[in-house]
């Protein structure tokens, strides 16, 4: 009997990495999107992963999503846009290939407030691909912020959807697929001299500089015109894996507000103390009661607003004294929000109401 295939909702993401489906990095965009649209929307994937492909409701702090940036005009511009977005993805469906078009945003909702939060939804149709998929890509955070063009995002992530197959190291693309990939805008960089001048270049030195990755991009030619593309990797050796961290150290404090999304995670931890009870101000969120101050520090606002909207009719402070006293003794987790979610998502199943 063959082996069921890994699920990519099986691969779980790490305080360093998220996980992409493959099917959303070589998607074809209908709408064109900037590095900043798509550095967000794999923030809200991630953020909505332990429960993505469930019919539910997410929620992350506009802080998040804003980075280093004072203002959050940049992230509603970027979630109307995500909205917007069609995007073609290859499937199979009746027996063979096809291509689904869909939406990457549903519905959304965004307290006013600079400091507030937003809700937001994952499409059906998205959620049944998502849930189908069997490969994926693992992002380096500290990497995704430090690219510096959305075209050398979009070719790290596929650098890193293929880099762990162990029966290929090159794929060819048509110059139309990988125009459609990058996320080229329509009559824009039409000529294979313009496209590897200014999109194709810059992204290879930037992957190579800062991933683990080398990549080369070869053109092939049909006649005297360059119709396709060989498109290489190779893991990187010791020595070049040091050096691709030590550029990735460079400017690190800057890099670091970005690649957090929110400046409470480089607070001191007394101050992180001072405004913990404070941040517990969501709608429909009931304070956290005080017998839960000896408990531990209190989780994140959208933790709490997340477990709220996933598992309507639970006690989430409840849950929370539950699963504090299950991880008393054990060694702290490394994201413990992630870790109370995914505890809540097994209490659940196992007490249901």
């Amino acid at each position: 009997m063959a082996d069921k295939p890994y699920r990519t909702l099986d691969a779980r993401p790490s305080a360093d990495s998220l996980i992409k489906p493959g099917e959303l990095v070589d998607l074809i965009e209908v709408t064109p999107l900037s590095l900043n649209d798509r550095r967000i929307y794999n923030q809200l994937l991630e953020n909505a992963w332990d429960a993505i492909d469930k019919p539910v409701s997410h929620v992350i702090s506009k802080a998040a999503l804003r980075g280093k940036h004072n203002s959050n005009d940049r992230v509603g511009e970027s979630l109307e846009r995500l909205m917007s977005a069609v995007v073609k993805v290859s499937v199979n469906w009746d027996g063979g290939p096809a291509i689904e078009r869909v939406q990457l945003l549903g519905g959304n909702i965004e307290a006013l407030r600079s400091d507030g939060l937003i809700e937001y939804e994952i499409p059906a149709r998205l959620r049944k691909i998502i849930g189908n998929s069997t490969v994926f890509a693992r992002l380096q955070r500290e990497v995704m912020f430090a690219l510096s063009s959305k075209y050398a995002l979009t070719l790290y992530e596929m650098v890193q959807k293929r880099g762990n197959l162990r029966w290929r190291s090159s794929e060819r693309f048509s110059l139309e697929a990988l125009r459609g990939i990058l996320g080229v805008p329509k009559g824009k960089l039409t000529s294979w001299s313009n496209l590897k001048l200014r999109a194709l270049d810059p992204a290879v030195a930037e992957v190579n500089d800062l991933s683990d990755f080398m990549v080369a991009v070869e053109p092939i030619k049909s006649g005297r015109s360059v119709t396709h593309v060989e498109l290489k990797w190779w893991r990187k050796d010791e020595d070049a894996t040091g050096a691709a961290g030590r550029a990735l150290q460079f400017s690190k404090v800057g890099r670091r507000v970005k690649a957090a999304g929110t400046e409470d995670q480089i607070l001191p931890p007394e101050s992180k103390e001072v405004l913990g009870e404070a941040r517990l101000k969501a709608p429909g969120l009931k304070p956290r009661p005080a017998w839960l101050l000896s408990r531990g520090t209190p989780l994140r606002t959208e933790t709490y607003e997340t477990a709220r909207l996933r598992h309507a009719g639970y006690d989430i402070y409840f849950v929370e004294g539950e699963w504090r006293s299950w991880a008393a003794g054990k060694p702290p987790a490394d994201d413990p929000d992630r870790a109370f979610l995914a505890f809540f998502r097994k209490y659940a199943e196992a007490n249901p109401i």
